[in-house]
């Protein structure tokens, strides 16, 4: 992308006309597209009926589960759209019918609604959780993962992109694993999905959790859950209505066979329609661009902060993504953030509880995390950093 596109891009984002938003990782700045779409739904919606406006946009509603299907190259029958990824993770992951001393292999890397669903499946289901480390050079090793399966594994759950780290896992070599072993996969593509081009069928995945509201800058509210379809029947439905059902009796019923079997009916189809522009803006734009202009940002950024004395950055490992994590000498992660807010410039913290096992394997409390999109420029990156060596002078004061 050249200077002239990303003005243009930028032109319809007005947000970032009012600050610096380094926080595409929390929730990305929508195009002014995305969020006319929501407000003309809505608007028609009180002026003619909830029910009488999806009857009229009803083609509109259905071709997002096709711009999701294009997104991942997937079948448009194995799409869920869900109101999060982390709805979407809980489908799939409690869908699994486990058993006493089945085994989940995982890495350190995981979210904390991850984490949360392996140790409660743990202490409801008895199952046993291995986790792979990173190795000392901040990589993971997917031969790691063969080498801990056993008979008893019943799944193999990644994150893709770590929510309070910069790398990236090997998904499509772990994938290869899973498959030839016939283990169930599944990856949390939370940070991934409209950052970088993503192929369920090259990652061999069997369930890909996303959500809208991060790279895709699709509104909140918003994701979707991929299920392969001839997965489909073994994951059990953690509830129903008569959307996900193809039939139903007096005495019994049959689910649809699709992954809308995984849906509820009730859900806001404004936020479904800006779900849908948000990914065919991406589409029209091309993932490969998108991820080209995100890692040229995200490594201009790690190299200018790794100048800036009592700046640690603290990204490791030989693939790196739009996630810039850092430290700043003799301040609290809060406290940064703070100081750059007042700025007008965004960006997050990550907090230990996250991605646990990692942030206490390294010895983090807290992190500041600057993560870069294709709407950001050079410039601002330089305003970023000039703006933090000021405010982790001795002299500043607020």
């Amino acid at each position: 992308m050249d200077h002239q596109e990303t003005q243009q891009l930028r032109a319809a984002t007005k947000g970032t006309a009012e600050r610096i938003h380094f926080n595409n990782a929390g929730a990305s700045l929508p195009p002014d597209i995305v969020v006319e779409k929501v407000v003309a739904y809505l608007n028609e919606e009180a002026t003619h009926g909830g029910y009488e406006t999806e009857a009229r946009y009803q083609q509109q509603l259905e071709n997002v589960y096709h711009l999701i299907a294009r997104l991942i190259n997937a079948g448009t029958e194995e799409v869920a759209i869900v109101e999060n990824a982390s709805t979407a993770w809980h489908l799939a992951f409690n869908g699994i019918p486990f058993e006493k001393g089945d085994e989940v292999i995982t890495s350190e890397m995981e979210y904390v609604t991850n984490l949360i669903g392996f140790l409660n499946a743990q202490k409801t289901k008895d199952i046993r959780i291995i986790t792979i480390p990173q190795d000392g050079a901040g990589n993971f090793n997917a031969a790691a993962v063969e080498e801990a399966i056993s008979p008893r594994t019943k799944l193999i759950a990644i994150t893709h992109l770590p929510s309070t780290a910069g790398n990236i896992l090997p998904v499509a070599d772990i994938g290869k694993i899973a498959r030839r072993h016939e283990i169930l996969y599944l990856i949390d593509a939370c940070q991934s999905a409209g950052q970088m081009p993503l192929d369920v069928k090259d990652m061999n995945c069997d369930m890909l959790s996303v959500t809208g509201r991060k790279y895709l800058r699709a509104p909140r509210g918003t994701g979707f859950l991929y299920v392969r379809k001839e997965i489909q029947d073994r994951l059990q439905l953690l509830f129903m209505d008569g959307h996900s059902i193809s039939w139903v009796g007096e005495r019994d019923f049959k689910v649809r066979d699709d992954a809308r079997r995984f849906e509820l009916y009730e859900k806001n189809r404004a936020l479904v329609l800006g779900l849908g522009t948000a990914v065919g803006y991406a589409l029209d734009l091309g993932l490969e661009r998108i991820w080209q202009r995100v890692r040229l940002l995200a490594t201009l950024l790690r190299h200018r902060l790794a100048g800036i004395e009592k700046v640690t950055v603290n990204d490791r490992g030989d693939h790196l993504s739009g996630i810039v994590t850092f430290s700043v000498g003799g301040m609290e992660a809060a406290d940064v953030k703070a100081a750059l807010a007042k700025k007008n410039i965004n960006v997050s913290v990550g907090k230990a509880v996250s991605t646990l096992v990692y942030m206490n394997r390294h010895h983090l409390t807290g992190i500041v995390r600057a993560s870069v999109h294709y709407y950001n420029t050079e410039e601002e990156i330089e305003s970023f950093c000039t703006t933090l060596i000021a405010i982790s002078s001795p002299s500043y004061y607020p």
